[in-house]
Order: structure tokens, then sequence, then C-alpha cells
């Protein structure tokens, strides 16, 4: 997966200062507002002229922050930073214009210090503490963990995190997803709804949280773990000897991690499609009110605001696992992108293999060869011999792209030819191109388009013969029509992944997978004889009951 594609960017911004809507970044929506347009002067300190001197100074401050000492006199910092070597002519002159400069640019919050005046001259010349601005607090933190990430992407590909966003999700939207369809039903019960309505605005909040975080985690460190294996650096030790020994290592690595999203993503998929709309517009109203019921001293945004970013959150996870507007999920890019790096890893080991493999095959051919002209009597025979080992001495070489194959242990021979088409090398050859007409294909375009609705009208017509009666017994069929086969091989495998064993088909029905018994049936079809399992199919309307189903 690419690094540039985000998995959450949404932006909380007050009402008197939301312009239009900018653009898609990533999944999530973001708004421009005026913040954006503004230099960040905070950050100044960092690529200035005197930078040394103040990164110094604030990274002190930062330190100190961080061990709950918030004020600072300035000779406390001068003795710190006259314990460096490089730091030994400062003077405290020096120290107060930095922490001047300092407090101009918003690092540093000077508060006048009137404890321990003894005298008005004293009191004149305004002695100050300092702390840390919240700015210049994150910016050090940022600036620590970028000195300790290094050179390299970080990164993993965590196959449990996967799994515990699925736990997450089911604990979030499980009870209200029960609770709708029991309300569809016309249940009395309603188990789900009692428990949807015992669970408080602190619980959900923090499942919801649960839910966004194993989601940053996975989208962030897969992308910085893609990037690492696609950087310079390791591209250069994969064409080493010493990668042949991780090789195996690695690609199981990847591999376990692709298994498990495979087998957890289309449950998440199952899960997300299931919930409606109005089901997340209750959860967002009850995050945003536990986020209200938190004491701030400053601004707050509205409930309306609080409860449209976490939909747009929402939006953003649903989009990155299915897709939006007609494009292809994220979820599908990251597949992609990890099957690319196992066929990478798979052709530099292949190369290495046949390297050392040739290396070794030739030392042991040049040794029988020095014997054999060692043994030979004159240099006339030499000379034969060596027209034969070695062939004619000034030859033609021609390069191609030659053919790669994912399979390590594959000889060239194996391999398709590779054709080379051999052009005269002179300046007045030229191609000979025959103009030719464009033809319009409509007609045939019309015609494969109207054959291919008749199929799927023909298949829609005998699949709903045979669910006509609400079961579909799979013993009880005759031949069927091969497409009618992969219809039913589709349902049996999508309901092997839902954990109600219940899909809904593209039809507009719900079918219900269940084993008769352990016997085993022959579906008959024209292009073959299928042997599977004893199922069955209960069959009903996408707004039919489905607890009805026994």
């Amino acid at each position: 997966m690419p690094r540039g594609r985000s998995s959450l960017a949404v932006t909380i911004i007050p009402g008197n200062r939301r312009t239009n809507l900018l653009s898609n970044y990533g999944n999530g929506l973001m708004l421009m507002d005026d913040m954006l347009l503004k230099p960040i002067t905070e950050a100044t300190y960092l690529t200035t002229e005197n930078a040394w001197r103040y990164r110094a100074i604030l990274r002190y401050f930062y330190i100190q922050h961080e061990r709950l000492r918030y004020y600072l006199l300035p000779g406390e910092v001068l003795d710190h930073l006259k314990e460096s070597p490089h730091f030994h002519d400062y003077t405290e002159e020096l120290l107060m214009r930095d922490l001047d400069q300092l407090v101009e640019w918003k690092n540093l919050i000077p508060r006048q210090e009137t404890g321990r005046v003894t005298s008005i001259e004293q009191f004149k010349r305004k002695r100050f503490r300092y702390q840390c601005a919240p700015y210049t607090v994150e910016i050090e933190r940022m600036v620590r963990t970028l000195e300790q990430m290094g050179d390299s992407f970080g990164g993993s590909l965590e196959r449990s995190l996967v799994q515990r966003m699925l736990e997450a999700l089911e604990a979030l939207v499980g009870p209200m997803v029960g609770h709708a369809v029991g309300s569809t039903a016309g249940s009395k019960t309603e188990p789900a709804s009692g428990q949807s309505r015992t669970r408080s605005n602190e619980e959900v909040s923090q499942i919801w949280d649960d839910v966004f975080g194993h989601f940053r985690r996975l989208t962030q460190n897969a992308a910085d773990y893609l990037a690492h294996l696609k950087s310079e650096k390791v591209e250069g030790l994969m064409k080493t000897e010493a990668f042949l020994v991780y090789k195996d290592a690695l690609t199981e690595y990847l591999r376990d991690f692709m298994s498990s999203l495979q087998r957890t993503s289309a449950k998440i998929d199952a899960l997300l499609r299931s919930v409606p709309d109005d089901v997340v517009r209750h959860l967002a109203g009850q995050v945003a009110n536990y986020q209200l019921s938190i004491p701030r001293l400053d601004a707050r945004p509205s409930k309306s605001e609080l409860e449209a970013t976490l939909i747009g959150q929402w939006h953003g996870l649903r989009d990155w696992f299915l897709g939006a507007g007609g494009r292809e999920s994220d979820l599908s890019y990251l597949q992609n992108e990890t099957n690319e790096t196992i066929r990478r890893i798979t052709r530099f080991a292949q190369r290495l293999g046949e390297r050392s493999h040739n290396i070794r095959s030739r030392y042991n051919d040049y040794l029988y060869l020095a014997r054999w002209f060692a043994s030979l009597d004159s240099i006339e025979e030499a000379h034969k011999l060596s027209s034969c080992v070695f062939g004619v001495p000034n030859t033609r070489h021609f390069v191609s792209d030659f053919p790669v194959s994912d399979d390590m242990y594959s000889e060239v021979w194996d391999l398709p030819p590779s054709v080379v088409t051999v052009k005269p090398r002179t300046r007045l050859y030229r191609e000979r191109t025959k103009p030719s007409a464009v033809i319009s294909r409509e007609r045939e375009k019309r015609e494969m388009l109207e054959m291919h609705l008749q199929e799927r009208a023909a298949e829609r017509r005998l699949i709903e013969e045979i669910t006509a009666g609400g079961r579909v017994v799979l013993a009880e069929l005759g031949p069927v029509d091969p497409n009618v086969r992969r219809v039913l091989l589709a349902w049996i495998d999508r309901c092997m992944l839902s954990p109600d064993r219940c899909t809904n088909t593209e039809t507009g029905i719900v079918v219900q997978l269940k084993l008769v018994d352990g016997t085993r049936i022959r579906l008959v079809s024209d292009d073959g004889v299928l042997e599977m399992p004893n199922y069955e199919f209960l069959v009903a309307p996408s707004t039919g009951p489905r607890q009805t189903w026994r």
C-alpha cells in the first residue's frame, strides 16, 4: 500500500471559521480553515541561524516539563547549559536575548516572579519564570521520536491486530445490529436492545477509541513496513548472500499476515455492511455526549460538529475496507502490495541462488579444464580444445527482457524463449507502416452486452425456480446448469465466512446454510459431477425475519 494514502484525516472546525469542503484526503473528509494557511512560528527555532542554542534551551524545558517541573528560572537554565563545552562562553545576556526571542515565537510563556523581591530595583528588572508552551511540548516530543526512528522506516505487519479490530467492532456494533434485526422481526424479548441501553456513554466511547486505535495502527504500521521493504537500503541488503538466511522467515511472516488478513477482512466487510446509518448516528451521539461531559475550560465544538466528525471517521473506516465511489478499496491495495513484496523477495532469492550455483559449477568446470589442458602434449591440441570449449573469440551478444518466474527452483530452459527482433543499423532504415482505418465496434459491443444480459436473466430465472419453495435441498436437485452451480458454491463460501451462516445475495434474498447430515452427495452438471457435503439452504426475503429459521 502507498504511504501517501492515509486512513483517517478529520479536523474539528468551529462554526464561525468553517469554509467550504476542500478535498478528500485518504478516506476521511478534511475541512480547510484559516489555521491551515498560517505559518507555524513555534517551529522557527528548529531551522533558524542560532538553532543549536534554541534547541538546547527548549530541550531542557521539555525534559523538565516531563518531570512535572513546569516553571524554570533563567539561572537554572544557564547552569544547565554551562555544563556543556559548547556553551563555555555563553553569558546571561545572551540567554536573556534567546529567552525573549523564544517568547516572541510563542515557544515559552513568561510569568513575572514577585514573591522574592527584596528591593524596588529588583522589581523593576522584572524577574521572570518561563514555562513551555503546548506547541513546544508537542514539537519536542515529535523531534525526539524522529531522532529515535533514524533514517529507516519502522512499522510491522501484526496479524493479531486485525483480529483485535474485529473483536472491538463486534463489541461496538454487535448489540446495536442485533437490536435492529430483532426489531425487524417483531421480537418481544429484544435481548440486544436491552444490552445496548445498559451501555454507558463512557463505555461506548472507550470501545470506539479501541476500534479506531487498532485501525490507525494497522494502516500506519503496514504502510511503514512495506515502505521499509521497498527502501533502497533494504533492496541493497536483499542482493547479498546474507539475505538467504532471512528469506524464509521474512516470506513466512508476510504470508501469515496475508492469511490472517484474508480470513478476518471478510468478516469485517460483512459486519460493516450490516450496520445501518441510524446505528452509526446513535453511537456517534453517545461518544459525542461523553466527550462533551469532560470538563474543559477552553472553547469546545458543538455536539453536531462532534457527531459529524465521528460519522466521518466511521465512513473513512468503511471506505477503507469496502471502497467508495466505484474505486477499489484500500484493503485491496494493501493485499496487492503485500503479494508483490512476496514475489520480489522470491525473485531476489532466486537470483542469489542461481548466482551462487553458477559460481560453484564454473569453479569445478574450470579445475577440470585446467587439468585437461595440462595433460595435452602440444600447443596445436590445446588450440583445438580451446576452440571446442570457448568457441569463437569475437562473438555478438544480444540483450533482451529475460522472462522471470515466481518459482525460485525453475531452470532457464523451463522458461519461454525471449524473442529478439534484429533491425538494420543504418540511418536510412524506416519501419514499414500501413495506414489503417478506425473500425467501429459498436454493433459487436451491443450484441455482446445483450448476450451477457440474457445469460444473467436466464441464470436469475433458474435461481428463482430452485428457491421458490423457500428451501433448496442440494441432494434433491437434478442436473443443474454450471452457472447455477457456481452461484450455489459462492453462497456456500459466503455463508461459511458469516458467524450465523447467513448472507445476502445479489438477487435480494437472504440464505442460510445448514448441514443436513454427515453424508456426501453428488451434484451433477453438464461438465462433470461434484461430490460435496449434504447441505441445504433456507431462503427468505432480505427484509424477512432470520430468527424464525430452525
